[in-house]
């Protein structure tokens, strides 16, 4: 195999922890290659405008806990990619829920960080991995559009079920043990409304609505937060995970319309154009306990995400950096 045509490592997702395990790397001096289906990187962190409008649809906020994680956010507010955005949010009762927990969004939209993250790094997105081979040593990665793209090292960071049908197009079969604590991660979905109001929303400052968790687990309006214009009334509304498992194949008219209706009373103005983004793997409910897998050590292949070590976006964001650190050491 062409060494020099080799990457030292491809990471598959460009998601939180396959952008920070990547920028670990690259700043050891690795090559890195990142490869996202998406139109976009960031996974759930995801930012979408429609005309004036602009939605965080995705991930809504994080807290940072760990200190390795807290030094990050330090560096993030500094730049400029970050601010706090909350300590505590209303509830659909009308009182407000008060911890003294700092919320943190993207200044731009949660989004911004993803591209933040990005600089410098060689990312591909709307680039599909179909198949994964070992040949000469390395990893191959095919993708959709026939490219083959050969990498000393392997780091897989979609969800996963995603990962496991990966690896199994490389006739790659994980110890049993190890298979079945993976196949039991699993994974809540998420249906998303992003609607654009004709004026303001009743959404009380800061701007989001903690419910009860069904129908609806979650509103923000997007102009309060600070992420869409005065021109552009945006409210994102994430349903409940039962309303989501049971409403997931419904026409997206009938999903919308549902969700809104019990929204109405906070929308305090008419939606003007609405659209509908499902979150399949939304939020794991069950995850690794450990920050990141090592799979195999020649050629290296490392799992990793929100489902090891903590679901939440901080738990990513330290799964990512523990492969980085893990691949850094197997190279």
């Amino acid at each position: 195999m062409d060494t020099e045509s080799t990457w030292d490592v491809i990471v598959i997702g460009a998601g939180l922890s396959g952008l920070l395990a990547a920028a670990r790397l690259q700043s050891g001096g690795a090559r890195v290659l990142v490869l996202d289906k998406g139109r976009g990187m960031g996974g759930r962190l995801a930012t979408r405008r429609t005309g004036p409008a602009v939605f965080d649809h995705g991930a809504q906020f994080f807290t940072a806990r760990d200190p390795e994680f807290c030094s990050r956010v330090d560096d993030w507010v500094a730049a400029g990619i970050v601010k706090a955005w909350a300590t505590g949010f209303a509830l659909a009762d009308g009182t407000f829920k008060q911890d003294g927990e700092t919320r943190f969004r993207g200044v731009t939209g949660m989004s911004s960080i993803a591209r933040h993250l990005a600089q410098g790094l060689d990312v591909r997105v709307q680039s599909r991995a179909a198949a994964l081979a070992t040949r000469g040593g390395a990893w191959v990665v095919t993708t959709e559009a026939g490219e083959c793209l050969p990498g000393r090292a392997l780091l897989l960071t979609p969800p996963v079920p995603q990962s496991l049908e990966l690896i199994a197009t490389a006739s790659f079969l994980p110890p049993e043990r190890v298979l079945g604590e993976l196949k039991q991660i699993e994974y809540a979905p998420c249906l998303a409304v992003l609607a654009q109001l004709s004026g303001p929303s009743l959404i009380p400052q800061p701007g989001g609505l903690w419910w009860e968790g069904e129908p609806i687990s979650w509103m923000a309006d997007n102009q309060q937060k600070g992420v869409s214009p005065a021109s552009g009334a945006a409210v994102t509304v994430h349903a409940g995970r039962h309303f989501s498992r049971t409403h997931w194949e419904k026409p997206e008219s009938e999903v919308t319309g549902a969700l809104l209706a019990v929204a109405a009373p906070w929308l305090g103005s008419v939606p003007v154009h609405t659209q509908l983004h499902r979150w399949r793997y939304s939020l794991p409910l069950r995850v690794h306990p450990e920050r990141c897998l090592v799979l195999c050590e020649t050629p290296p292949l490392v799992l990793a995400g929100d489902a090891f070590g903590g679901p939440r976006v901080e738990g990513a964001a330290l799964s990512g950096l523990a492969a980085g650190a893990a691949l850094a050491r197997l190279l």
